[in-house]
């Protein structure tokens, strides 16, 4: 039944696209054009971590246009992170796998990378160059072996309807972020800003603190070199975004024991926003992928459904920071069966309309140069060059990383105040 469908929606889309420009799929310059039997008949199998990935199997469905007989799922692998090794071993291999540029360089996973197709290899004929430069990831032999399919970022969820309410304006300064939350604040408001901050994480203070040390590193050579390997003293370039944290905490923008009643950084951060009272609710765009699915899932938002969109944290004076930086990257398992056609639907896949496809129904930031903006994400797109980084391409390392996310949580939650922070870089430790 599943092929007599497949068969009858590839016959019924690809007279629709006759209908509409004359030509047959691979005849325009903008179209797929298959390079192998389109009667194939195989199995490839994608693993990962997310719960469901329905933006993936609609990809699934418009690549069977093109080959109706090629069978294609989505499987979800439990502490994928720990297990994925074993995963590319195992008798049924899979063919495309989930990849994170924080695994090259590190031993654990040696064994992963080494399963992982040179996708750089001109004789595959990948469009890469339809990627953002800054997304892209090289090896020591300058190979590419993941591509990015999401791009992340970090900001704010902004409930439009109360800054209207209120008579506000959404803050485009750090003068004037201080100032709304102290309005808010004012009016009742018990936590203008909020976030997930388990004692055991830090996301909202690191949302906080990353972009604005990152900024502080990209043009700072010997300040990246001495924070990369955990030098003490790169402590003071990361003392003004831990301010910041320290500044927000202090006047009552942030409430920490407010924000502590959120379960998670997904789905219970999402839902406490969507009860309506939450002026700004700080996050990763990972969390706003889950927006649109949730809004019917609250009874408080059906009630009183509202606009909002997610904008940069103004951290400086000039405005906020766009991190652009990939959230989930594929690699092809060179080891798997079907090759030939595992590679045919990356081929397929790694093309402006289909990631800008694919980030639309995931409401994710795309990693495409011609980047196509979910509305929520408007704001980001007024972000200038000027305030736009990618930490691969400046070359932040994931240990960096881990001393910020500690450094701002403990600050944040007024365990070490920020000398003692600066003073203890590189041996912060959860």
């Amino acid at each position: 039944m599943r092929k007599l469908f497949r068969t009858a929606l590839s016959i019924i889309s690809i007279s629709f696209l006759v209908s509409c420009n004359g030509n047959t799929p691979g005849e325009t310059s903008d179209e797929f054009k298959p390079s192998l039997n389109t009667d194939t008949e195989c199995e490839i199998t994608i693993v990962g971590s997310y719960d469901n990935f329905e933006a993936l199997e609609a990809e699934f469905d418009r690549f069977n246009v093109y080959y109706p007989n090629v069978s294609l799922t989505y499987e979800k692998i439990d502490d994928y992170n720990n297990v994925i090794g074993s995963v590319l071993e195992r008798e049924e291999k899979p063919n495309i796998f989930f990849s994170y540029t924080w695994m090259m360089g590190n031993s654990k996973y040696d064994s992963v990378i080494d399963h992982m197709e040179n996708l750089s290899d001109s004789s595959l004929k990948l469009n890469l160059d339809c990627i953002r430069p800054g997304l892209l990831s090289h090896d020591s032999n300058n190979n590419v072996l993941m591509v990015p399919v999401f791009s992340r970022t970090y900001g704010t969820l902004v409930n439009e309807n109360l800054f209207k309410k209120e008579n506000l304006k959404v803050p485009e300064t750090w003068t004037e972020l201080l100032n709304v939350c102290k309005s808010f604040s004012d009016k009742g408001y018990k936590s203008p800003m909020m976030g997930y901050t388990a004692k055991s994480s830090s996301y909202l203070m690191n949302t906080i603190a990353y972009p604005s040390f990152v900024a502080e590193l990209a043009n700072n050579p010997t300040a990246l070199n001495l924070a990369n390997n955990l030098d003490p003293s790169a402590g003071q370039y990361l003392r003004s975004s831990l301010e910041k944290v320290k500044a927000l905490v202090d006047n009552g923008a942030i409430d920490v024991e407010e924000c502590d009643k959120i379960a998670d950084n997904y789905n219970k951060v999402i839902l406490r926003f969507f009860e309506g009272d939450v002026p700004m609710m700080v996050c990763a765009g990972d969390t706003v992928s889950g927006t649109k699915k949730r809004e019917s899932q609250s009874e408080a938002f059906v009630a009183s459904p509202f606009d909002y969109s997610f904008y940069p944290i103004p951290s400086t004076e000039k405005g906020g920071y766009f991190i652009d930086s990939p959230s989930i990257e594929f690699s092809i398992n060179k080891r798997c069966d079907d090759l030939e056609m595992t590679r045919e639907f990356m081929r397929f896949l790694v093309s402006t309309k289909e990631l800008n496809n694919m980030a639309s129904l995931k409401r994710l930031v795309t990693p495409t140069k011609e980047m196509s903006f979910d509305s929520v994400y408007a704001p980001f797109g007024k972000v200038p060059q000027e305030r736009t980084f990618s930490p691969e391409v400046i070359g932040i390392k994931d240990p960096l990383t881990a001393q910020v996310r500690i450094a701002a949580l403990k600050v944040g939650r007024k365990t070490l105040t920020v000398d003692e922070a600066v003073a203890q870089y590189g041996a912060l430790r959860e």
